[in-house]
């Protein structure tokens, strides 16, 4: 019997009370992260003070040295760690006063402060900071961070004062390369670029590395894992995420995908692809909206332009003026256009605080298809491998409301909501080839 499915009112009451007692532990945790974060701000306001006051030549410098060995003495922790968390901390206290407050509230956690914090660094102006926070904590307050960020990047960028262009061209002036050796003859190779490339590069490894999972299958047939973190379920027995490093290696040391299993000439032929929203507006040229690279964030709109001047075809997504939610996509030229739809509703795994892209996950009946469920797009939501199990294997259940809307109802009886994340505006995607 599968998992959950025989047990007792009184062992469900149980799960039930465990649960809210680790949301109050959480609450309290994410109110004395705050706190302390408080307490780091004053000791750097301290120091800033004192040497105000004093006239050091050298600003607070080593004011704030002294405050953090003083601290971390105290602690016996490292003083350099003290002494960054206290400059992050200023930086949350007194740039973003809403978000830190929210914290201490316990509406949010320590981890959606820092995915809000990072997504707003370059908001000069307090008022800007001020609106920013009120609307991403809203939607914070019902999303996990890494959904959160996301969508933090995406409202920020109504409060930039610099457009995206500007500060694309700006950072592409640091994009690098970078080695750093870590433990047991190991070592990463990091490397900073555009979002389009970085992405596009990815991808491509991605196709590698399930090509050679399948060409080195001893059963062709047998199902192979959606989860690129899980050991593969036939071949070799490397992971997706191995192949993927063994496949950078080889292109970047011999400038061939060798895979080890002499597949090369077809994975050679392999080519990336992203997934572009650009509001119709911005690729006219009548607006600046900035475009989205699908499962990351804005893009300039040069780049957009671009990719979209090399695109063979395009899905237009239509949505409702007054909640952004999606009406329909058609495509100028015919393809699997109800795939296409879901894609642009969903955007990722319709679990809720899950952030799987659509391509790493299941096109789903919500009412199975094996019970009479209809294959079409009020029955249809994207969930990745580890939710589509978890859906049909456990007492996990989902009902569909309008909108796209979901309903999850957990074991111990709770209902979480799933809404499809809004495009801002009447949009055009394509799944684009990157120019490598």
């Amino acid at each position: 019997m599968a998992a959950l499915m025989d047990v007792t009112g009184e062992q469900m009451a149980t799960l039930d009370e465990l649960v809210d007692l680790l949301q109050s532990v959480e609450r309290t945790i994410s109110s004395l992260q705050a706190a302390r974060d408080g307490i780091l701000a004053l000791g750097s306001r301290w120091a800033v003070e004192v040497a105000d006051q004093a006239q050091h030549p050298d600003g607070a410098d080593m004011a704030a040295r002294s405050v953090a060995a003083e601290m971390a003495t105290a602690l016996r922790m490292s003083e350099r760690t003290i002494q960054r968390r206290m400059a992050e901390a200023d930086w949350l206290v007194t740039r973003f006063p809403l978000v830190w407050a929210a914290q201490g509230a316990g509406r949010i956690s320590a981890a959606h402060a820092r995915v809000i914090v990072d997504a707003a660094e370059h908001l000069d102006a307090a008022e800007d900071r001020d609106a920013y926070s009120v609307q991403i904590l809203e939607l914070a307050e019902a999303e996990s961070p890494n959904r959160v960020a996301r969508m933090a990047r995406r409202v920020a960028e109504r409060f930039q004062p610099r457009s995206l262009d500007e500060r694309h061209r700006y950072a592409r002036e640091q994009r690098g390369v970078w080695v750093r050796d870590v433990a047991d003859g190991m070592a990463q190779l990091g490397l900073r670029g555009p979002a389009a490339l970085v992405h596009g590069v990815f991808d491509r490894l991605t196709g590698m590395g399930e090509v050679v999972q399948t060409a080195c299958a001893a059963d062709h047939d047998a199902p192979r894992s959606a989860e690129l973190d899980a050991p593969a379920a036939v071949g070799d027995g490397r992971t997706v995420d191995q192949l993927r490093a063994d496949l950078a290696l080889d292109l970047l040391l011999t400038g061939a995908p060798a895979g080890n299993d002499g597949s090369a000439g077809v994975l050679g032929a392999i080519s990336a692809h992203v997934s572009v929203t650009i509001p119709v507006l911005t690729l006219s040229g009548r607006d600046d909206v900035a475009a989205e690279l699908d499962g990351s964030g804005p893009i300039d709109i040069e780049t957009a332009r671009r990719l979209a001047g090399a695109a063979s075809g395009w899905d237009r997504v239509l949505t409702d003026p007054v909640d952004g939610s999606v009406l329909a996509v058609d495509r100028y030229r015919p393809s699997a256009q109800l795939r296409r739809h879901l894609r642009a509703r969903d955007q990722r795994c319709r679990f809720p605080g899950c952030g799987r892209s659509p391509s790493e996950s299941d096109v789903d009946h919500t009412h199975d298809a094996a019970l009479g469920g209809a294959t079409r797009e009020d029955n249809l939501a994207h969930l990745c491998r580890r939710h589509h199990m978890l859906k049909h294997h456990t007492p996990w259940q989902v009902e569909r409301l309008d909108g796209g809307v979901l309903s999850w109802t957990s074991p111990a009886g709770r209902t979480y909501v799933d809404r499809p994340q809004p495009p801002n505006t009447v949009t055009f995607r394509d799944s684009i080839a990157p120019p490598f």
